[in-house]
């Protein structure tokens, strides 16, 4: 983020003091245990991003998409009835079923995908 683009609204929340027992360890509020709170998340609710619903791939030569026309079909590498891959800026999160809701296509989510961060 360039410097004419950072504002109060788009910086990071100041965290409170943390108060200390002396008989308990103290609590770090930027790496405490546990989901954030949606006050926690507030600087990154206006953040874009990009999600992709993938049903499947397929591989072709450029001649052949160019000969494409309306009605052919597009073989994927996936059967019906597998899950379609969520991805969020490019990187796999989750899988779901395709569903119909009033003849729009969503997606249902399944399967929540943990990647190692190393």
């Amino acid at each position: 983020m360039t410097e004419e683009n950072l504002t109060q609204d788009s910086a990071l929340p100041l965290l409170a003091p943390t108060s200390f027992d002396s008989d308990a360890d103290p609590v770090d509020p930027v790496t405490r245990d546990g989901p954030p709170s949606p006050a926690d998340l507030q600087a990154v609710f206006d953040v874009p991003v990009r999600v992709q619903a993938v049903l499947g791939r397929s591989r072709m030569t450029i001649s052949n998409l160019l000969r494409l026309k309306t009605g052919d079909v597009i073989e994927l590498d996936r059967r019906v009835g597998e899950p379609a891959d969520i991805f969020v800026n490019n990187r796999l999160i989750a899988r779901g079923e395709v569903v119909l809701i009033d003849g729009t296509l969503g997606v249902t989510l399944t399967e929540i995908v943990h990647q190692d961060r190393s």
